[in-house]
């Protein structure tokens, strides 16, 4: 079927290019996607009263999209804040301190939990949980901090949050931008995520040991006063049996959740909803037993505290969200019925031109989803751009005839292993931190390892398409 492009099709892919200009250039790109929504508006309808009120439109509809992982996300923070600071988290990794005896245990038994944590958490809140304990017993073991911290962040912000199987925040974005149904990108991601988390993390791995051995990464214990004297101005806001209770309590009550999804056939929203209850519930019930007369008001505290924190996360994706939405159903409910007749959504109708101009191939659409990924996790969100990838992967797929899903977890790990914590050093600073090392030496340490993930998974990838 003949595409006919006009205007808006050229609009759109004159602001994408701008977009990604932008993001190589480490400028914010919420301007230009709220002009790029306004032009967009303005050429459909004519209208400049309509054309101003579809940017707020356009804000109003991603924010109704994205409300459900802004909650989730929020609530998860709250509840990891009533751990940390009652105790809990410290009772739930103390049995695996024993575990850690030497630099190779500490490595992949910080990063295991880590990515497990971050899973149900969020690596962001997970840092806190599991670095502060578990930071002075990986360097007693003969693991440097940065070692730690490499950990921490290769398998939470690479692997766990990359793939986002159990909260869903990353899938929902790309799979909206794609047109895809939530599951098809979590389950063409699942091989992709643990191809490229395995060759990262023993690639990171064999370098550490190397330079260990070779003494030009050498333990440094001047963070362990300062952990000790942390610990021991902690207030006792429970009793020891109480945190254990907790400490089994929390675990099992998401492994139940897990079982659930998995008897129920639950995902999407309604999985992310099942967590979200979960954690409203633990965070109630940890809140009101420790703090006692003061739990209503700390409960609205900690509540306060997560939603600031998911607003400033999801605070730049609005806008990219918005704008990339319309590029597929979010045009009419946004703007209104102005595309032609014959149009399929505009993503889809540049997608069909395209296989009419380029001779595209798999090969070809995977290298690019990986370079537009990585591109666009260069502004250090990670998330802020996955609407891209999810749409640029929506209109290769349609020029070549298959691999959307494929694509769509490609684009999405690229950006997330770039962007949300592993390379850009402004997204480091987390884990940094708490291990007390230099973010930009931490990114430089992992720019090898993620450099030869993303070929490996890239090649991988042509070959599921």
């Amino acid at each position: 079927m003949l595409i006919q492009l006009t205007a808006l099709h050229w609009i759109y892919v004159a602001f994408i290019i701008l977009i990604i200009g932008f993001m190589v250039m480490r400028r914010d790109t919420t301007i230009v996607c709220i002009v790029g929504i306004f032009l967009i508006a303005l050429t459909a309808t004519g209208s400049l009263s309509h054309s101003v009120s579809s940017i707020f439109n356009s804000f109003s509809y991603a924010i109704t999209e994205l409300l459900s992982t802004i909650l989730v996300i929020s609530i998860i923070v709250a509840m990891s804040s009533t751990l940390t600071s009652t105790g809990i988290n410290d009772v739930m990794i103390s049995p695996f301190r024993k575990l850690i005896r030497n630099p190779g245990l500490a490595y992949w038994t910080i990063g295991i939990l880590m990515m497990v944590t971050s899973w149900f958490f969020w690596p962001s809140p997970a840092v806190a949980l599991l670095g502060a304990v578990l930071l002075p017993v990986a360097i007693r073991a003969g693991l440097p901090a940065l070692g730690v911290a490499m950990a921490m962040n290769l398998f939470g912000h690479g692997i766990a949050l990359s793939g986002d199987f159990v909260i869903q925040a990353a899938p929902k974005l790309t799979a909206d931008a794609a047109g895809l149904p939530i599951q098809d990108v979590i389950n063409a991601s699942i091989p992709l995520v643990f191809i490229m988390g395995l060759v990262t993390t023993i690639t990171a791995f064999y370098f550490l040991r190397r330079d260990m051995k070779r003494g030009t990464l050498q333990t440094t214990s001047s963070i362990l006063p300062e952990s000790s004297v942390e610990e021991s101005n902690k207030p006792v806001l429970l009793t020891l049996a109480q945190r254990r209770f907790f400490a089994i309590l929390v675990p099992l009550l998401f492994i139940a959740d897990v079982i659930a999804m998995s008897i129920l056939d639950l995902a999407g929203g309604d999985a992310t909803a099942l967590i979200g209850g979960t954690s409203i519930l633990i965070l109630l019930l940890i809140t009101v037993t420790s703090h006692k007369n003061k739990g209503l008001e700390k409960t609205t505290q900690y509540l306060i505290e997560g939603f600031q924190f998911g607003f400033k996360v999801f605070g730049p994706v609005i806008p990219i969200a918005a704008f990339f939405y319309l590029g597929d159903s979010g045009f009419t409910k946004i703007i209104g019925e102005y595309l032609p007749k014959t149009s399929n959504g505009i993503v889809n109708d540049l997608g069909v031109a395209l296989a009419g101009i380029v001779p595209l191939s798999k090969e070809v659409s995977a290298v690019t989803l990986t370079a537009v990924g990585a591109i666009t996790g260069l502004d250090g969100s990670g998330f802020s751009g996955i609407s891209l990838a999810g749409s640029i992967a929506s209109l290769f797929a349609a020029a070549i005839g298959k691999g959307a899903a494929t694509l769509t977890a490609l684009g999405q790990i690229a950006a997330i292993w770039v962007g949300g914590g592993t390379l850009v050093p402004w997204a480091l600073i987390p884990a940094a931190a708490i291990c007390n090392v230099d973010p930009f030496e931490l990114a430089r340490r992992n720019l090898l390892p993620v450099f030869i993930g993303l070929v490996v998974t890239t090649i991988v990838a042509m070959f599921l398409i």
